[in-house]
């Protein structure tokens, strides 16, 4: 090793030893005959002296080193002079006296600071991303996602759990997203598929008699990216046998519960996990994935609604729409400039637009309501019983603002939820210590896609539907429940999973409900069922992402902070310059020809 201790790992007890140190030039500062620089490597910084008292050339060397230069020194430790010490540094109380130098490397000037915080455009930072992973923010973000990947093995180990790795290269098969395709030379006109996800292999497994598996599986999913989605992401994939929903969750809670008190034992950690229905939180929250840190749940105020002689309320209930609310405590004054940005906020999610209700301009007891108090203008069709009685279902009271939006039932559930975050977070309503994990749970098994007219699975289609709903799947699909659920934690989903189908029939006939025909069933899943006909036991499983997870636990506000080298949100590697053309001679290898659109 070219050296004998790490830098950040010096102390008062070291006083004395000759020490050999290695690592990077964090900051250089000459001070005459004195020169000082902070050597930094993983473990933290140890300042080191060059004296030409003590060595003319070690002084010569310090004089030419700069920022970012790989150096080794050799020397004594020291304590610092007293008065001197740093005590932001846990190696501050000593310092390392250098006889001997080595510039291991030179470095050019880097297009950001590197040994301090500092905003840099993120393009520049993921084009330089070998340098911004020294920053000691995203160092320390690599270190999290190692301890959480560490733990997440320690604790399923301790509980029987097998490691399997499954293959990358696979058969493509329908699993909700688009597949990445990898051509095959050996077989032209073939290709493999990158895997979505280990679905149909972790369900082998449990037919192998595996029972308790586990895997660090990386997925690949051509989608479109966002902060919390990558082309390419980690998730920690589990399957068990013999289990019901229950069992499960019961093992996921613990895991969570187990990890954050560990590894971040500072974040106020809400037990048990609620569990609360997919129904109950598109209407409480509309969101699946709710942000369950402050209240604010929506209302339905739509027989409120009915009731008065406001045309547009009347005219929307009568298509079948609704009307629902929230209430925004204390905002009563909000001015017209910051009503109409809410106003085009709700009208980006398809709204028709936002219907405030000002509670006077003062806080006071819901009974000292009257209705000239009230600023909207609805409300000189409504009674002062009806304003009430929207205020009451609200938990308003006067000195608040009502936010209503009214029309379809899936756009105001979108609109309106997506508001209640973002007043949330205006309104800073949401404890950033605060960790609210929850279960979403009795999803319906199908989902109408309104543009395609079509059924397609809510999750994907080897979910088990609830026992007694089976024998009308094909007659009420609307009203088919799934044995999913979600774990979500401050309006982020961190994991989905169900109980699977194991009956080879049962799941013939789900394909067939989805669209496929018996040829297509054989193509795609024949494999896959043939196994089943060979005893596959009861068995479900869960995926959470561990990108997100590092991501929530770090308080960072994209998974490409938790990831060493991500793509940008366009999906493009702006390190190495990917994806990229081939050379002609690799295409015809592969009889492949690239034809321009």
């Amino acid at each position: 090793m070219l050296k004998s201790h790490n830098c950040g790992e010096l102390r008062k007890e070291h006083a004395g030893k000759r020490v050999e140190l290695a690592g990077w030039v964090d900051r250089r500062r000459d001070h005459g005959d004195l020169i000082f620089i902070d050597l930094r490597d993983r473990s933290g910084i140890a300042q080191v002296v060059f004296n030409p008292q003590v060595s003319q050339i070690t002084h010569h060397i310090a004089e030419q080193v700069r920022s970012e230069y790989v150096l080794r020194v050799i020397g004594e430790v020291a304590l610092r002079p007293k008065g001197t010490e740093n005590h932001k540094l846990p190696s501050g109380d000593i310092e390392v006296i250098v006889n001997e130098a080595e510039i291991l490397n030179t470095a050019k000037t880097p297009p950001f600071y590197i040994n301090e915080e500092s905003e840099v455009d993120e393009a520049v930072r993921l084009k330089y991303r070998y340098l911004d992973l020294r920053r000691k923010r995203m160092l320390n973000n690599l270190v999290l996602r190692d301890r959480v990947i560490t733990f997440f093995r320690d604790f399923l180990h301790a509980r029987g759990f097998l490691e399997v790795e499954t293959p990358i290269l696979i058969k493509s098969t329908p699993e909700g997203a688009r597949d990445y395709l990898v051509p095959s030379r050996l077989y032209p006109g073939s290709f493999y598929a990158l895997p979505q996800s280990p679905q149909q292999l972790k369900q082998l497994l449990m037919v192998a008699g595996i029972e308790k598996y586990f895997q660090i599986a990386r997925c690949f999913r051509d989608e479109d990216s966002r902060a919390d989605r990558q082309p390419e992401h980690t998730q920690l994939d589990i399957e068990m046998s013999f289990v019901d929903v229950d069992d499960i969750l019961d093992l996921i809670e613990n895991l969570f519960t187990a990890l954050v008190e560990t590894l971040k034992p500072e974040k106020r950690l809400v037990k048990p996990f609620p569990r609360i229905s997919y129904r109950e939180a598109l209407e409480k929250y509309g969101s699946d994935k709710p942000d369950l840190r402050f209240g604010m749940e929506m209302r339905d105020l739509s027989d409120i609604a009915a009731q008065t002689e406001f045309l547009l309320f009347k005219k929307i209930i009568a298509d079948g729409g609704r009307v629902k609310g929230i209430c925004a405590q204390g905002c009563c004054n909000y001015t017209r400039h910051q009503l109409e940005e809410l106003n085009k906020f709700v009208q980006g999610y398809g709204a028709g637009g936002l219907l405030t209700f000002a509670l006077g301009s003062t806080p006071g007891d819901l009974g000292s309501l009257t209705a000239d108090m009230v600023k909207s203008v609805a409300a000189k069709y409504m009674t002062l019983d009806q304003l009430k009685e929207m205020a009451r279902r609200c938990d308003a009271k006067p000195g608040d603002l009502i936010l209503v939006v009214a029309g379809k039932p899936k756009v105001v559930d979108k609109a309106l939820g997506e508001l209640r975050r973002e007043m949330g977070q205006r309104l800073k309503l949401a404890d950033p210590n605060v960790l609210v994990f929850a279960f979403v749970v009795d999803f319906p098994l199908f989902a109408w896609n309104e543009e395609l007219k079509i059924w397609e699975s809510e999750h994907h289609p080897f979910t088990s539907p609830v026992a007694e709903d089976i024998p009308v799947l094909e007659k009420t699909p609307e009203k088919i429940r799934a044995r999913c659920y979600d774990m979500v934690c401050n309006g982020t989903e961190l994991a989905s999973g169900s109980i699977r189908i194991h009956d080879p029939e049962l799941q013939r006939r789900v394909f067939r409900f989805l669209g496929y025909t018996d040829g297509e069933i054989e193509e795609k899943f024949g494999g896959f069922l043939h196994a089943f006909e060979y005893g596959a036991p009861p068995h479900g499983g869960i995926a959470p992402g561990i990108d997100r997870i590092v991501m929530m636990l770090a308080g960072e506000q994209t998974i490409r902070d938790v990831m060493a080298f991500p793509k940008n949100q366009s999906a493009v590697d702006m390190m190495l310059e990917a994806p990229s053309p081939v050379r002609e001679e690799q295409l015809k290898e592969l009889h492949i020809r690239v034809v321009p659109e």
